[in-house]
């Protein structure tokens, strides 16, 4: 079976890549723009299935059937609210919710070997005037930390990374400060700015903005150092590290 991903978000493209690896589904075409699909297809053999963001940094993934004819199947994957996955029901799409749960992937993936829904079903027009998305894709700026009965406005500026311990999320202040987030990392891996924020392994997102040094590791990892932060070694794993450095070098 052959399985691109189109999605603007780089982390979140490779995270769903990873955990259709684990599902034994090799999807290693990724694409990021309208403009890149459109050239994409016209030069390369359509695939079965399609993971498609909706809204792409230049514009609407609508607009690459606007262009190309494809009878790959489609699962959507997005943020957005209840009103449009109704839409998505409506017109028998199906559609994942981000943060992606593995659970809900594994369902959508074997609904699409039973029923091997195509593009012939989807009303495209009917679906972009009911999204009605704007243009621009919004990060996180700023977040809420419980301090005694006090809530204390912290702007993602201020931020140096953030990490989980003990089934709690956490974020790390230039000052030393730790305070604990409502919001699991694979939920803050969507929310933050993908050119700001890095996840270097499951227990650490970082800013590139607080990195004081990095040093080569055991097993060709790499440890980062931040300024006051003592919690633990933050560790680039393995399979990261060469896609970390390319993320520096943006």
């Amino acid at each position: 079976m052959k399985v691109i991903i189109i999605e603007d978000e780089k982390p979140a493209a490779r995270r769903l890549q990873r955990m259709l690896s684990r599902l034994e589904i090799d999807a290693g075409t990724m694409l990021h723009s309208v403009a890149e699909a459109i050239d994409w297809f016209s030069s390369n053999p359509h695939p079965d299935l399609i993971f498609l963001d909706i809204q792409l940094s230049d514009g609407l993934s609508f607009e690459i059937f606007d262009h190309i004819k494809t009878e790959s199947a489609i699962i959507f994957t997005t943020a957005y609210d209840e009103y449009a996955l109704k839409a998505f029901k409506l017109n028998s799409i199906d559609y994942l919710l981000k943060p992606i749960d593995e659970e809900e992937l594994e369902v959508a993936v074997k609904k699409f070997r039973s029923s091997r829904q195509t593009t012939d079903n989807i009303n495209v027009k009917e679906l972009r005037s009911l999204l009605n998305i704007p243009g621009t894709k919004n990060y996180k700026t700023r977040f809420t930390a419980q301090v005694g009965q006090h809530l204390r406005l912290v702007e993602v500026a201020d931020i140096a990374c953030f990490y989980s311990e003990n089934k709690t999320t956490y974020m790390h202040l230039y000052s030393g400060r730790n305070y604990p987030v409502e919001v699991p990392l694979e939920q803050l891996e969507e929310e933050l700015d993908p050119e700001k924020f890095y996840r270097i392994s499951r227990k650490c997102i970082l800013n590139i903005t607080a990195i004081r040094d990095i040093i080569s590791y055991t097993n060709s990892r790499l440890e980062i150092k931040l300024d006051n932060f003592e919690e633990f070694r933050l560790i680039v794993s393995r399979e990261r590290v060469k896609d970390f450095k390319n993320w520096l070098n943006n």
